[in-house]
């Protein structure tokens, strides 16, 4: 049975955007870059929730531009052809290789776990991790911890005064003195 992951860049107040929604705090450097390329890799469909699946469409068309480096263009290369599924209640339609969920993050998660396929299946944005995380559905949570405090914002982790139980897995010091940190749900 294929895992369910939530992987996220966190401040070290454990945000994933800031008070005003930005994102300036966390973009990455070509190592940290580099791990969420090699990360990406290893997933087999990916849940994002609407506000992640617009801002992510940006590299649906990115290998046009003719400055983009070659990391950029190996992360479209990566990115692009992974399958995806939307949870959104006003998008219609969506572009590139995604679909529109046709059910709750529960059911949509069972229905990947009993398809064929390899590959983890990776949750974006908090409150859809929050919806998985409230049926326990989450298997790893696994952050890169940016040295900042930004005051607030969106937080990684759901306030829902349920307890879960982790293991530590792995740790890893990346560049800009960012720290990797995978932990698995004890069950």
């Amino acid at each position: 049975m294929r895992d369910v992951t939530y992987a996220m860049g966190i401040s070290l107040d454990g945000y994933i955007t800031g008070p005003d929604g930005g994102l300036d705090w966390s973009a990455p450097d070509p190592e940290v870059f580099r791990f969420w390329i090699d990360e990406t890799r290893e997933l087999g469909v990916h849940l994002l929730g609407r506000r992640l699946y617009e801002t992510m469409l940006y590299w649906e068309t990115a290998a046009d531009d003719p400055s983009l480096g070659d990391a950029e263009r190996e992360w479209t290369e990566v990115w692009n052809p992974l399958p995806k599924v939307v949870f959104s209640r006003t998008l219609t339609e969506v572009r590139g290789n995604a679909r529109l969920a046709t059910g709750s993050v529960a059911e949509e998660i069972a229905r990947l776990r009993k398809e064929p396929g390899a590959g983890e299946i990776a949750i974006g944005g908090a409150a859809l991790a929050a919806e998985a995380a409230a049926a326990d559905l989450i298997d790893e949570y696994r952050t890169v911890v940016h040295p900042v405090l930004v005051g607030g914002g969106t937080r990684y982790f759901p306030h829902d005064e349920h307890r879960v139980h982790l293991d530590l897995v792995e740790t890893r010091v990346l560049a800009s003195q960012t720290v990797y940190m995978r932990h698995r749900v004890r069950r």
